[in-house]
């Protein structure tokens, strides 16, 4: 059973979930001035703070199983660098098809230098809102791994969440290594909504 100060840390988590989800709606004009504070309480009451993610391939080899692994995913609603970080394995759209998603490690942000070991490509900078995300296995050529080292750099607000844990079977599984300040600000939901036997219920071997 959670300790009170491991509650204490995931409700705050879930007022500061709540909070950036309803504001990204009121900002949208989804909602209205009225309606913001009662969004933010209904969603503190409803919900979990994660999901699972069902994902298959060998891009995230050894991170994440080649074959298919039940994710358990922190839910993101507003992605910018203080709450995503380097090193932190992602889920993000799909660039070359927004219904798909994929799940990839974030490797540099926004004023990032990125220098190419072609002599032919010009270094350049990340701009504002610009991320570069690369697959974590490194036996893979650019295509196979389908990264940014394919399609460049995307926008942080195509992330829509971080991988916390991984399901590859009954007796393999495990958090997943992120950077290090997102595993503790994580621990408490993995300590709260971590549930094997569900994750296993949904795994599609």
């Amino acid at each position: 059973m959670a300790s009170l100060s491991t509650w204490c840390r995931y409700i705050r988590h879930k007022l500061e979930y709540s909070f950036s989800l309803s504001w990204k709606s009121y900002k949208r004009g989804l909602i209205s001035d009225r309606e913001l504070y009662d969004t933010v309480w209904k969603n503190v009451f409803q919900g979990k703070l994660t999901y699972l993610h069902w994902n298959k391939g060998e891009a995230m080899a050894p991170t994440i199983g080649e074959q298919a692994s039940t994710l358990l995913v922190r839910k993101i609603p507003i992605a910018d660098p203080t709450r995503v970080f380097l090193g932190d394995v992602i889920v993000l759209k799909d660039p070359d098809n927004s219904e798909n998603y994929l799940v990839r490690r974030l490797a540099a942000t926004e004023g990032y230098e990125m220098v190419s070991n072609d002599e032919k490509d010009e270094p350049f900078v990340l701009e504002k809102d610009q991320c570069w995300v690369l697959a974590d296995n490194d036996k893979l050529k650019p295509k196979e791994a389908k990264d940014s080292r394919l399609f460049g750099p995307v926008s942080m607000t195509d992330i829509v969440g971080r991988v916390i844990y991984s399901l590859r079977t009954a007796v393999d599984h495990g958090p997943v290594l992120n950077s290090h300040y997102s595993m503790r600000k994580d621990s408490s939901l993995l300590e709260i909504e971590l549930d094997v036997n569900d994750m296993m219920k949904n795994h599609k071997a």
